[in-house]
């Protein structure tokens, strides 16, 4: 459906509620509201996802009235990409938002949100914390998206927060002896002329650790003040006696990993487990992977040498290093875990949760040393598996390993609450494998990522926007097959296999941690051909779709 079409349609919508609003407000009572939570970089390392070391009893809790989708993959490994897309039920190529610097509604004017069409549908809607990226949507978060002004938690509110610790500093801290350097560092920018970002930038090279443990309480950071304002929020819709949509981002676990000590202290240093392989794959290309340079922002990683330079991946953090990030990144999703707790505790003790929709997302997942690699920015299996789970009235709890993707939430969003689904979105409901575990949507989900030309010296070649080259990667039930196209394709075009750089295969069955490209293994020449004429299919489709409305 062209852009226009989508416009109509919802116009339509919009007006059908004038013209009937005696019959929704009669109707209001019976729709079932919709609790959305966005998690920032949470990988599915959750106790409902198998892991055996980390302490989430809030969302475990959460799991056993839900369907956990275990083979769920985002589209782009990347914030603001990614929840583009999940918010949209739109692939990138569709959003055009590949990178941080685009503005979803710049590129897609009358793009079609989750929320923005709930509104049409009778709901309220609003949000609070990071829904949407903030730098790739409009100052009020994307203001189609909410009929109320958004909740923005960059200016956090006091009224919530602990004020026996004041304020975090820069990017969240609260141990005084960091607020303190902190401080000094800023005075000496704006002494030396700096302004702006320019200050913080300045601050950050000399003080901003990876991490923090502070003995404090949980609203003496950011995401506790989100948990308890939800509760406030959450008891206001209550009493409006509406459908309502509330969208709920925490920022943690991503970078600095920073919680409460007591979050620190449910697990021993010792015992984090280290990736167990820290190589570059055997015959896959340098394009592939990142510099994880997310993480050398922070002040206390040590220099590193471009990842380009090592010649296995090995040795590029220090083991002592790598467990305290990855301490870190537990602590910071248990204390995530607790916020959860909060509002979840509250639409239970509010008398909502028996008519209320819970969905619980991560944006992407995240490499902690597999491969060598921290952050995401890849199309690797760590960076794009991505936990889904769904709770809505009526439906048991379960789990299923059939493949599905976050382009799917919104469709399903459409079937759970009986609304029309728009015939537009690129995904489709889910609502079967909530029904039956067993049965598939889909042969396979895809993620995508765009990368600068490399040759296999690790040199640069000339980029353009967000990187001349696009990796695509269809993920199965036992495969990954993924192709580097060069010259800016995108699947809006003509397939041209002469713009084909490179290509990888993993046979995660045998290789889970995806040590060996076998694209040109011949034992695999049958399942190579079967994937890349899918592929092939897929560009084909797409590219019909998103040529249909311009024609």
């Amino acid at each position: 459906m062209s852009d226009y079409k989508v416009s109509k349609y919802l116009n339509f919508a919009l007006s059908g509620l004038v013209s009937f609003s005696c019959f929704a407000k009669a109707e209001n009572h019976q729709k079932p509201n919709v609790l959305f939570f966005a998690v920032d970089d949470l990988k599915p390392i959750l106790g409902c996802y198998g892991d055996k070391i980390i302490k989430t009893p809030n969302i475990d809790k959460l799991a056993k009235r839900s369907s956990v989708f275990r083979s769920n993959y985002c589209q782009q490994a990347l914030s603001g990409p990614t929840r583009a897309s999940i918010m949209t039920g739109m692939r990138p190529d569709y959003t055009k938002v590949y990178t941080l610097q685009t503005k979803m509604r710049d590129v897609n004017p009358d793009i079609l949100s989750i929320p923005q069409y709930f509104i049409s549908q009778g709901y309220s809607s609003q949000g609070i914390g990071k829904v949407y990226d903030p730098r790739c949507v409009d100052e009020f978060y994307d203001k189609a998206s909410w009929s109320v002004p958004y909740n923005n938690d960059e200016e956090i509110d006091e009224k919530y927060l602990d004020p026996a610790f004041g304020l975090p500093a820069l990017r969240g801290y609260q141990l005084p002896q960091t607020k303190e350097l902190i401080n000094k560092y800023k005075d000496e920018a704006i002494a030396k002329g700096l302004t702006g970002d320019k200050i913080n930038d300045y601050v950050s090279k000399l003080i901003a650790p990876s991490v923090e443990c502070a003995d404090v309480t949980d609203n003496a950071y950011n995401d506790g003040v989100v948990a308890l304002k939800s509760k406030k929020i959450l008891e206001d819709l209550k009493k409006e006696n509406k459908p309502f949509f509330f969208a709920v981002g925490f920022h943690k676990p991503h970078l600095p990993f920073i919680s409460p000590k007591k979050y620190w202290d449910l697990y021993k240093r010792e015992e984090m487990p280290l990736a167990e392989y820290q190589k570059v794959a055997v015959n896959s290309p340098l394009m592939a992977y990142n510099n994880f340079y997310e993480l050398r922002y922070y002040s206390d990683i040590p220099p590193l040498g471009s990842f380009t330079d090592q010649t296995n991946g090995i040795g590029i953090l220090p083991d002592e290093k790598q467990r305290e990030l990855i301490h870190g990144y537990y602590a910071a999703i248990s204390y995530m875990d607790a916020q959860v707790g909060i509002v979840l505790n509250a639409l239970d003790s509010l008398g909502l949760a028996d008519n209320t929709i819970i969905v619980l997302w991560g944006d992407h997942g995240w490499h902690l040393g597999d491969h060598g690699l921290w952050c995401k920015h890849t199309n690797f299996e760590q960076a794009t598996h991505a936990p889904l789970i769904i709770s809505a009235p009526k439906y048991k709890a379960s789990a299923t390993s059939s493949q599905t993707e976050f382009v799917d939430v919104f469709p399903t969003l459409c079937d759970l609450a009986g609304l029309k689904i728009p015939t537009h979105l690129d995904g489709q409901s889910l609502v079967p494998l909530m029904k039956n575990p067993i049965a598939k949507v889909k042969e396979f989900s895809v993620s995508q990522y765009p990368k600068y030309s490399l040759d296999f010296k690790g040199e640069k070649s000339k980029v353009t926007g967000a990187g001349d080259c696009m990796g695509y990667s269809i993920r199965n039930s036992r495969y990954r097959f993924t192709i580097w196209m060069n010259d800016n394709f995108r699947t809006s075009q003509v397939f041209d296999e002469k713009r084909l750089i490179a290509s990888e295969l993993y046979d995660y069955k045998v290789d889970p941690n995806e040590t060996f490209n076998v694209v040109d293994d011949k034992k695999y020449a049958i399942t190579r051909k079967e994937m890349y004429s899918q592929m092939l299919n897929y560009f084909e489709t797409q590219r019909i779709k998103l040529n249909k409305g311009s024609k």
